[in-house]
């Protein structure tokens, strides 16, 4: 679906994005320390066996950045202009190493860009589910997209 244009689109759009992801410690590690996140929880895996977790908790930003990623290719590749911001974002349940990941994305909302002819914005619900079809990531993002060239 990439270079889906805004005049593609419609309200009550679903889509089920085939790529899934399971999270693995490096990812993890990796994402926790180039964010320079020293929190315990995700880094200490004796800290982590002590709270009421138990386990290492994977990063939350990870968690969200990988949501947004899985749509990406099935929403915005090609089109966007600007993510112009997010809202909403909640995570409801606790992501583990070794969960397997998969999104979902409804368009919420619609509108022309007033400064921008030639784009619309477009309001995406995304969703993250973990292999027990628990949401464990969502939020709204809202999107400017280039418009069918004339």
């Amino acid at each position: 679906m990439a270079r889906r244009y805004f005049d593609d689109w419609i309200m009550g759009d679903t889509l089920v994005h085939e790529i899934r992801r399971t999270v693995t410690e490096t990812d993890n590690l990796l994402f926790s320390t180039m964010t320079h996140n020293p929190q315990p929880l995700h880094l200490d895996a004796e800290a982590a066996k002590a709270s009421e977790f138990g386990q290492i908790l994977v990063n939350g930003t990870f968690t969200f950045a990988l949501m947004v990623g899985l749509s990406v290719g099935d929403t915005t590749l090609g089109v966007l202009v600007a993510n112009l911001g997010y809202d909403k974002l909640v995570m409801p349940k606790p992501v583990f190493i070794g969960d397997t990941l998969r999104a979902e994305t409804e368009v919420v909302e619609m509108k022309q860009s007033r400064s921008r002819p030639g784009a619309g914005v477009v309001t995406f619900a995304h969703r993250l589910l973990n292999q027990r079809d628990e949401v464990v990531c969502q939020c709204l993002r809202m999107a400017l997209i280039q418009r069918t060239p004339s």
